[in-house]
């Protein structure tokens, strides 16, 4: 049985991991496009913890077992006319350990955060997902997310702009 909710400072090695692990992630998968940084953990998760007094953000993580195995960082922002958008929530990282995978940790944070978002009065959640990123893209689509962007990067050592 999954059990979703705030998270504490109690969490902060455990969201630490889990932020390391996100960002090892995506650098494996891009690393032109993501940082990687050598021992990301405790910075992290000082981090993470530092968002769970922000009234406009939301922490919250996923226990199966009484063990911490998942996070998910959302917030609520005003209109940004330079994404051409209104007001809405953001759901800014989630991530599962990966040996909890396919337990519904992931789901169960997603909805979470889309309840927390439209309870604060947006109703439009937006996200970003890397674009091989199959797994994550079909639970977006399940829970009624669909594309709207896609992000494209010019690295310095590509010639572009002629």
């Amino acid at each position: 049985m999954i059990t979703i909710r705030p998270a504490t400072v109690a969490d902060q090695d455990a969201l630490g991991r889990f932020g390391g692990a996100l960002m090892r992630q995506h650098h494996a998968a891009d690393p032109r496009r993501f940082i990687q940084v050598e021992h990301p953990e405790a910075g992290y998760g000082r981090f993470l913890v530092s968002q769970v007094a922000n009234p406009n953000g939301l922490v919250m993580v996923a226990e199966h077992a009484g063990r911490v195995i998942g996070y998910v960082l959302a917030d609520v922002e005003p209109a940004n006319w330079m994404q051409l958008r209104g007001p809405c929530g953001v759901v800014q990282d989630i991530y599962v350990d990966e040996a909890a995978r396919r337990l519904g940790a992931g789901r169960e944070l997603m909805k979470a955060a889309i309840a927390w978002i439209r309870s604060k009065g947006p109703s439009q959640v937006v996200l970003m997902t890397k674009t091989r990123n199959e797994q994550a893209q079909r639970l977006f689509t399940t829970l009624g997310f669909r594309p709207t962007m896609v992000e494209m990067t010019l690295d310095p050592d590509t010639p572009g702009g002629e």
